[in-house]
């Protein structure tokens, strides 16, 4: 099983090379998308390096946790959690979006350690609460992490699933909400205001909990507490910045789907030292 008693500030050094991953793979793919994968860098690596039980020689354990992305756009930032960990080469990153390649702009379940293959959004909680149901069915101790995006918040098909998800009193299900308040057309403020989140999130029957998203020891204390909560699922709201991590992406809307030129590389890279 993969080392799950980093320090702190070695999680903040894992993040750091998660953020370094994901620049260069789009930046070199030519395409893909930045600011959701390097919001959620936290709280992935946070999952895989300090709460999940998963194991990189044996992808398909039966007892592992499972980390369900439903944000698919945001693929960079599970690939390089997944290569950093053992899953596949760190080498497999650079070959992003190529032809031929099997990490594609959406994630895609052949590849070791991906649970679901994603496309459109929407659909991750709903399959995470197929997995828990199965867990409760199979009498199997693992827990399901499924992470949305706040603007993916605006799709039906995830307030159908919030609703079955306490009406199957799954405490085994954590939904992880990556609020970076930005989506492809701008503030998610504008677009389909989906807030107040929390309450709403509550008035569905979950368990809720905010936390910084960039905290990595907030987000550590919220998914231990989750693991303590009882005949209802939870969902953690994490507050991120889109982008976080390279100053001319942060909260830049047009960093959502566009990929870093040479220099903006080397800029970033450079600040990501």
């Amino acid at each position: 099983m993969v080392n799950v008693d980093l320090t702190v500030p070695q999680l903040q050094d894992k993040a750091r090379q998660v953020r370094r991953d994901i620049v260069t793979m789009i930046g070199r793919a030519g395409s893909g998308h930045p600011g959701g994968s390097l919001s959620a860098v936290e709280v992935v690596t946070a999952l895989y390096y300090r709460v999940m039980r998963h194991d990189p020689t044996n992808p398909r354990w039966e007892d592992r946790d499972r980390f369900i992305l439903s944000k698919g756009h945001a693929a960079p930032v599970l690939y390089s959690t997944l290569a950093e960990c053992g899953y596949f080469p760190v080498e497999e990153l650079w070959t992003l979006r190529k032809l031929g390649s099997r990490l594609q702009g959406h994630t895609e379940c052949s590849i070791p350690g991906v649970e679901m293959s994603a496309g459109s959004l929407g659909q991750g909680l709903s399959f995470a609460i197929g997995c828990a149901l199965a867990a409760r069915l199979n009498q199997k101790p693992y827990r399901v992490y499924a992470l949305l995006g706040d603007g993916e918040c605006e799709e039906g098909q995830v307030w159908e699933a919030a609703m079955a998800a306490p009406h199957f009193k799954l405490d085994n299900l954590v939904a992880i909400v990556d609020r970076n308040g930005l989506q492809i057309d701008g503030w998610t403020r504008d677009i389909m205001n989906p807030e107040p989140l929390p309450d709403k999130w509550r008035a569905y029957g979950w368990h809720v909990i905010e936390a910084d998203g960039h905290d990595v020891t907030a987000l550590i204390e919220a998914f231990e507490h989750a693991a303590t909560v009882k005949h209802q699922p939870t969902a953690i709201i994490a507050r991120t910045v889109k982008g976080k991590g390279v100053s001319f992406m942060e909260n830049n809307v047009d960093f959502h789907g566009k990929s870093p030129n040479p220099a903006q590389l080397e800029q970033a890279l450079k600040e990501l030292a």
